[in-house]
């Protein structure tokens, strides 16, 4: 059966919103079950850690510097490490990378599902990614571990699933990144945070010290870009093409 391009451009904003309000009603629920709820969210818990430690690492190369560590923690902490002359507001747009890295992932990512047949060749590219930065950053082998069993089952999930589970995978992996804009609000305006059971300064503390102005004034900055961000990433997702 032949489908011309108008009934096509129709149906694609109806599968996205079916397939993003399943991804959101999944995280909802889980949200209510205790304990296991957690556990469950687990691993995406840790997919917004990588996300926000690479935001660091990438706007740190952006910048003309060099990315030289990412660790993650079982306790869902993380820390990315890097060095360079970036000057007071490049070491300002370093912090601000990782506070906003999860939220520009998953709103990338729901915006690129609205093409279902790109999602499994998405799925491969995040896998393949996340292969390479175990290669090239990640340390220790807890996060070692993650990175390179999640990488690899997104590269198989990228070459096994069918179009509309690999799109549905996609939205879901958008979703829990996007959610980590709501969990991640408590630390934008906090002056530190525990890392691998260490006390650090918070990212927000950091963009005050390169910059001006209080660290609640740069988390609130960052916590308004980020829901912008996602915004935008959902209109994209789900409405008309055009």
């Amino acid at each position: 059966m032949l489908v011309s391009p108008e009934v096509t451009d129709i149906r694609a904003p109806n599968a996205a919103r079916t397939y993003l309000g399943l991804a959101a009603l999944l995280t909802v629920v889980l949200w209510q079950v205790p304990v296991y709820g957690d556990l469950i969210l687990y691993p995406f818990t840790l997919l917004a850690t990588y996300a926000h430690e690479m935001g660091h690492g990438l706007a740190a190369v952006a910048l003309g510097g060099q990315f030289e560590s990412l660790t993650l923690f079982p306790d869902g902490s993380g820390l990315a490490a890097w060095r360079g002359s970036v000057g007071r507001v490049g070491r300002a747009l370093v912090a601000g990378g990782g506070l906003m890295g999860p939220s520009v992932a998953g709103a990338t990512l729901l915006a690129a599902s609205r093409y279902p047949r790109s999602s499994r060749m998405l799925l491969t590219g995040i896998g393949a990614g996340m292969l390479l930065s175990a290669l090239l950053v990640v340390q220790g082998g807890f996060g070692l571990a993650y990175v390179g069993i999640t990488g690899a089952v997104l590269v198989g999930a990228g070459s096994r699933l069918g179009t509309r589970s690999a799109t549905f995978l996609v939205q879901l992996l958008g979703v829990q990144l996007c959610v980590a804009l709501f969990r991640d609000v408590h630390y934008m305006f906090s002056a530190g945070g525990t890392v691998g059971g260490q006390t650090h300064g918070s990212d927000s503390a950091a963009m005050a010290e390169a910059l001006f102005l209080p660290y609640w004034f740069w988390g609130g900055l960052t916590a308004v870009f980020s829901a912008l961000v996602l915004y935008f990433g959902l209109r994209r997702a789900v409405g008309p093409r055009g």
